[in-house]
């Protein structure tokens, strides 16, 4: 009875936490396969471990919406498509892996829910930090990354955030009044805060203070919106910082240009934010 108890709590978990993850076997066995790809290339300087596990990352393809799957929010692991968040949210998890010593499914799904959600727990689509500034301020208050954006040279700036909810047919949870409630509540908190932005033309001035590894968030002057985009810092033979990232032009890459000459040819860019992970 004892061990027929036992088996059936198994069971009960796994459907728990079925119920709260969406990961194919495709995807377990991509994991098992980076797991194997990433075990030597831990770094003494924690950017140098990102760059590094990024790398592994070149050629996977870009695919744009991953995580809105499902009937109700889950923790989704896709190693085999991304978009710019994702791709970021993967490098990290698997770097800090490496630097624990933790190479096992379920320290990535805890590690990846710790990034991903507000205060590192799921508890529904609005618990997913779906604006990039309060990514990097949620991500900072849990000592994942600082915000270096000011100490480089920032300025602060107030901006209304409100895509989502003006663009509520865009996001298929937002037809659920509750989910459009909690998103609501987030962006008014987020319009009582400032971001800190490096200016597009203030940027080469301060490039050398950009590390690899640093992680790189586009601002822009879209209404309503804080980021269009992320990345993150590589320093290149030609003694530059690139931007290696999931280019829906296709595929993780390393931006051609510098990053410098990259952002003046995206319309509507105003700088960036900078996170250097911990």
């Amino acid at each position: 009875m004892k061990l027929f108890s036992l088996f059936f709590f198994f069971l009960l978990s796994l459907t728990i936490s079925a119920q709260q993850l969406i990961c194919t076997d495709q995807d377990k066995k991509a994991f098992d396969i980076k797991i194997r790809e990433i075990q030597n290339l831990k770094q003494s300087d924690f950017g140098n471990t990102m760059v590094a596990v990024g790398e592994t990352f070149l050629g996977t393809p870009y695919v744009a919406k991953t995580l809105e799957v499902g009937e109700s929010e889950s923790l989704v692991i896709n190693l085999q498509g991304m978009d710019c968040t994702t791709y970021v949210e993967n490098v990290l998890a698997f770097s800090t892996l490496l630097i624990e010593d933790k190479m096992n499914f379920d320290s990535f799904a805890n590690t990846l829910e710790n990034i991903r959600y507000k205060d590192g727990e799921l508890d529904g689509y609005a618990s997913r930090l779906h604006y990039f500034s309060e990514w990097i301020v949620n991500n900072q208050k849990k000592r994942l990354l600082e915000d270096i954006t000011s100490e480089i040279g920032g300025t602060e700036i107030k901006k209304d955030i409100n895509f989502m909810s003006t663009h509520r047919d865009l996001y298929p949870f937002l037809q659920d009044e509750e989910n459009f409630k909690k998103i609501k509540a987030t962006e008014n908190y987020l319009n009582h805060q400032s971001i800190c932005i490096l200016p597009q033309d203030q940027i080469e001035a301060n490039e050398n203070k950009i590390m690899n590894g640093d992680i790189i968030a586009l601002t822009t002057s879209i209404t309503g919106l804080d980021i269009t985009h992320t990345g993150i810092a590589i320093r290149e033979k030609d003694g530059r910082i690139h931007l290696l990232h999931a280019s829906s032009s296709g595929k993780v890459e390393v931006s051609e240009l510098p990053l410098v000459e990259y952002l003046k040819k995206i319309k509507k860019n105003t700088g960036i934010m900078v996170a250097r992970p911990l």
